[in-house]
């Protein structure tokens, strides 16, 4: 790994040099320039981490290589060093956007400390930059699976709308791959450096989705012993993604239909009004006109929600998309275990093909990551997927549970199939689960969390 840069702009030659010796014998490599004039051309010409920059300079002022610098590296920390202590002169250093100032005359260990935080906060902007590209890259329009002309319609509307501010709302089974799609609008979307908060609004009661939302004031109600600050606030020029948008109350209706109308609401409990700029993408596995009809879905919230619509079409009618599914969680799986499996036998691809998949993609990933733990070869056969709900498969009646493990199988590996079996079998009731399990519900919960088993 390569040493870190400073370039060092002042024209006191006896205190650029000495600066520069301190942090070349402290492990960096070190650039000087004696006046601003100079000093800019270095900055925009090199690749430095750190800028220490004298406010005094011949030919150009300290502040004006700051704004200079900062139209073309805004992400170079800059640290101010000045003579006269002025207050007003380092306000407005900051305002252009100097990470710090230091005051002549200084202790030495006094700026190496000041320096070190700001080559922090430039890692930490520089590794922020590169997980937002990563993201943008796996949530990209052509990492789009599959030849099935419905999803290939969603994606390509999606990939329309995505550059817009426009609401999404996206429709389909549980499965489907409803959040995936929604965090590709958001990464491809000029929002992409916000946030991206997901919210299950299915999870959560009245009184605590309303305040999960918006937030609450201290004292608002018997629990509220301080503020706490909503998703909506949270992302702010960002995207908010609400699944499963219907299950919401009526009550909590009204006051997202405000906010899509106004980027406007309160607190609960508060009377401050709070503005926000936030994109809203939705999610529905429900028919929301028909619970229109049945007054349990606002008619006027649901036409704000619904100017573009994503349909997912169900796993069962991709049949064409199964096997490509399949092969690219089996490449997944087997590169994350580091085991030698590289294919199905061509029973297994029928017995996923004749399946019906009620959990969708997610049931066909679990599937398949369960089969490549339990694979002892190189070829996955149809006694590894398990994809009923006795743990035989339909194609291997004969053989018994113990003959698909193999005898590398971890406990821990084990511990997360038979927990899943248990779940789906009990039909995720969590009671019913734990007591067949002989452990209480707060484990289990515990176990769903850490083996990131989710409902299909």
């Amino acid at each position: 790994m390569s040493s870190k840069s400073i370039l060092i702009i002042d024209d006191e030659a006896g205190l650029r040099e000495l600066m520069s010796t301190v942090f070349t014998e402290a492990g960096y490599e070190t650039a000087t320039a004696p006046d601003g004039a100079s000093g800019l051309a270095a900055a925009k010409e090199g690749d430095f981490d750190l800028l220490l920059l004298d406010m005094s300079l011949p030919k150009m002022s300290g502040l004006e290589v700051l704004g200079r610098v900062k139209e073309v590296k805004p992400d170079l920390p800059v640290i101010m060093v000045t003579a006269y202590g002025s207050t007003q002169t380092a306000i407005e250093a900051l305002r252009l956007g100097a990470y710090d100032y230091i005051t002549k005359p200084f202790e030495l260990d006094e700026l190496q400390m000041v320096a070190e935080r700001a080559l922090e906060q430039r890692r930490v902007i520089d590794e922020n930059r590169y997980l937002r590209n990563e993201l943008k890259k796996k949530y990209g329009f052509d990492n789009i699976i599959g030849t099935n002309p419905n999803v290939q319609r969603a994606y390509v509307m999606a990939a329309q709308v995505a550059p817009t501010n426009a609401t999404v709302l996206i429709t389909g089974e549980t499965g489907t791959g409803k959040e995936y799609l929604a965090r590709t609008i958001h990464y491809q979307s000029g929002r992409a450096s916000g946030p991206f908060v997901k919210v299950n609004c299915a999870a959560l009661s009245e009184s605590l989705l309303e305040s999960e939302l918006f937030g609450h004031e201290k004292g608002s109600f018997t629990h509220a012993i301080s503020r706490h600050i909503g998703r909506f606030e949270v992302a702010n020029k960002g995207t908010i993604f609400l699944d499963e948008i219907g299950e919401v109350s009526l009550a909590v209706q009204t006051k997202l239909l405000r906010v899509l109308q106004e980027k406007q609401f309160e607190r609960v409990g508060g009377s401050e009004t709070l503005s926000v700029d936030v994109r809203v993408i939705a999610a529905t596995n429900k028919d929301l006109l028909q619970a229109i009809d049945e007054k349990e879905f606002r008619e006027d919230l649901y036409y704000r929600l619904n100017v573009i619509t994503l349909k997912l079409p169900p796993v069962r009618e991709r049949g064409e998309d199964i096997e490509i599914f399949a092969r690219h969680f089996l490449k997944i799986f087997a590169d994350d275990t580091a085991k030698n499996v590289s294919d199905f036998t061509p029973e297994a691809i029928e017995e996923l093909s004749n399946h019906n998949w009620p959990g969708n993609v997610r049931e066909l990933e679990n599937a398949v990551e369960r089969a490549v733990i339990l694979c002892n070869g190189t070829s996955i056969r149809p006694e590894h997927l398990m994809l009923n709900t006795n743990g035989k498969s339909a194609g291997s009646s004969s053989k018994s549970l113990l003959d698909a493990i193999p005898a590398n199988a971890s406990l821990r590996d084990l511990e997360k199939i038979h927990i899943e079996r248990v779940l789906k079998a009990k039909k995720w009731n969590q009671s019913a689960a734990a007591q067949v399990l002989g452990i209480d519900r707060k484990t289990l919960r515990s176990k769903i969390r850490e083996f990131h088993l989710e409902k299909g």
